[in-house]
């Protein structure tokens, strides 16, 4: 049983806070993604439990051994890296063994175990060629058999699919999440991509400015985001955010106004996903904009409109007839309204939801 623990980490250089108490349990067989923006965090807290980085304080602990004093190389632990780090004299099935090799296993058992690993990442007629032979997902696949080769408790990826094109990341997001689940081994994935993160994870863990902003499996952050930062973040296209002042019971800004619940605050964010907003014929929704863009997506069609400063986008049925240039209604969904209070961003629950005024 292979379990991680977080508690209480932080790790500082100097007065720059890389990441700040951070706690976090993660279960065995568990597939965990640290998902944020560059500089969030997520790589050094990945970094600090594979013993690549020192925490400043906190404990970290895999499986039943605390590991703050523990070499990388005695924690059991395997890693595959935005950068393949393939030797490119060595053959495939050189690479796949070469941790058993530096591990001192017999080249019989080696060659064994090489041949397993291979089949599971489909490179098994490719074990003779050289890396420069190979196709970029290929070559991912390599750095994937050589982390399981080992049969190690505890994978760490650091954005593994960054440097494919966008094909190959969905076949390799496939493979990634068939391999774990048939391998059951815990695994932390760290990545700066919703999809990804949505795709591939039991549960995300969404950082900024090196802290944990919320934690739970990817549908329940999406329908309930704890604050305006991971409603902006989780979504593609993101939610659209919309600052309100309440006054006499209304939520006002320039383009439009909606009822206010009953005890807002002052300030108050609203939020909605473009899949909940409609694109209507002008003076039929809350209010008139001019499309900005309009793009066909295959099955859908999204419909970019500008207010004030900001660009809202409205996922639309893709034979919607709205063209740039053309004036369309926008209507919000009552229901699906989040609401995040305008100073702080938390998000906040009413017993009723807003409704036009």
């Amino acid at each position: 049983m292979t379990s991680v623990v977080l508690d209480r980490v932080v790790k500082k250089w100097g007065r720059f806070v890389g990441v700040n108490d951070v706690s976090l349990e993660i279960a065995d067989g568990e597939f965990l993604v640290l998902l944020g923006p560059s500089g969030c965090g997520k790589s050094t807290t990945m970094r600090m439990v594979a013993g690549l980085e020192e925490p400043t304080s906190g404990e970290i602990r895999i499986g039943d051994r605390v590991v703050n004093d523990l070499a990388p190389g005695e924690r059991d632990l395997a890693m595959v890296f935005q950068n393949y780090g393939l030797y490119p004299h060595m053959t495939i099935a050189q690479n796949i063994g070469y941790p058993l090799k530096v591990a001192g296993v017999p080249r019989q058992e080696r060659m064994k175990r090489v041949q397993a690993a291979a089949d599971r990442v489909e490179l098994s007629e490719y074990l003779e060629r050289r890396p420069h032979a190979l196709s970029g997902g290929q070559r991912q696949r390599v750095a994937l058999g050589r982390a399981i080769v080992r049969t190690p408790q505890l994978f760490l990826m650091d954005e593994p699919l960054s440097n494919l094109d966008a094909k190959l990341r969905v076949s390799m997001r496939a493979q990634i999440k068939h391999l774990q689940k048939e391998l059951n081994t815990t695994t932390i994935y760290v990545t700066h991509d919703q999809v990804e993160a949505m795709t591939l994870a039991d549960r995300v863990a969404v950082m900024a400015k090196g802290e944990i902003q919320q934690i739970g499996a990817p549908l329940d952050i999406y329908n309930r985001p704890a604050n305006a930062f991971v409603a902006s973040f989780l979504g593609s296209p993101s939610m659209n955010l919309f600052e309100m002042q309440v006054s006499d019971g209304e939520l006002r800004n320039p383009s439009f106004r909606l009822r206010a619940p009953d005890n807002a605050p002052s300030a108050l964010t609203i939020g909605q996903r473009p899949e909940d907003m409609a694109a209507v014929a002008p003076g039929e929704g809350d209010f008139d904009s001019e499309v900005y863009t309009a793009e066909l997506l295959g099955d859908t069609a999204l419909i970019t409109v500008r207010i004030g400063h900001d660009l809202v986008s409205i996922k639309a049925p893709k034979d919607t007839g709205f063209r740039m240039g053309d004036r369309v209604g926008i209507r919000f969904d009552r229901d699906t309204l989040h609401y995040f209070d305008g100073v702080t961003g938390t998000r906040i629950e009413f017993e009723t939801g807003g409704y036009a005024a």
